[in-house]
């Protein structure tokens, strides 16, 4: 489903409604950067259409993306044919120790809550040893959230507290206590975290514990 309407709702217009690119998401991209060695290989996951791509090229580093909607891809291509891309969901993702860093940034709450702890074991994997991990997870108000869980729990839907989706879309909204359980079990420690621009974003550094 999600897929499905990425391809048709957003693709086409994604980057002259949602094109721009938020001061804090923004600064916490070059601070993703500022760590990592001037050879990396970062990989965007759930990359969307491109659109933190110039601020990783502009840094020197180079770039991979995966995504599950092809319509968004095509025009990520369109944009950046040099950049190679895979569609390819987070859940999907297999590659081992090839990246220094990976940004998945306003996606995660397409994630079912069920598989976030398979979305950042694969993360953790296809990091290198001491790689780094922006994600981005979205705020909304808990009022809203209370009332959808409760309309999708009206209409027999099989859902856990901060899902949304009574309304035909599908967002997911965890508790940040939980975010940093799954983080830790994945074997991250949080470096740098903070809340802005209607998202709470983290800077997290893959250990060699597991």
């Amino acid at each position: 489903m999600c897929e499905v309407r990425m391809d048709t709702l957003f693709a086409p217009d994604y980057d002259a409604q949602w094109g721009v690119i938020n001061p804090t998401h923004r600064r916490m991209v070059e601070r993703l950067l500022s760590l990592c060695p001037p050879d990396a290989v970062i990989l965007d996951a759930a990359c969307g259409t491109g659109k933190y791509w110039q601020i990783i090229l502009n840094a020197g580093r180079s770039l991979r993306g995966i995504d599950q909607s092809a319509g968004m891809l095509a025009h990520s291509r369109d944009k950046y044919p040099d950049v190679p891309v895979r569609k390819l969901g987070m859940q999907e993702l297999d590659d081992i120790a090839l990246y220094d860093a990976i940004i998945c940034v306003d996606a995660m709450e397409n994630v079912f809550p069920e598989d976030w702890p398979r979305v950042l074991r694969n993360f953790y994997r296809a990091l290198k040893p001491g790689g780094y991990l922006y994600l981005t997870v979205e705020l909304a108000d808990q009022r809203e959230i209370d009332a959808s869980y409760a309309a999708s729990l009206e209409l027999g839907y099989l859902v856990v507290g901060g899902e949304w989706a009574h309304d035909g879309g599908y967002h997911y909204y965890p508790a940040l206590e939980q975010v940093r359980a799954w983080f830790t079990g994945a074997g991250f420690d949080v470096l740098t975290d903070g809340e802005g621009d209607g998202y709470a974003h983290y800077i997290c550094w893959r250990t060699n514990g597991l």
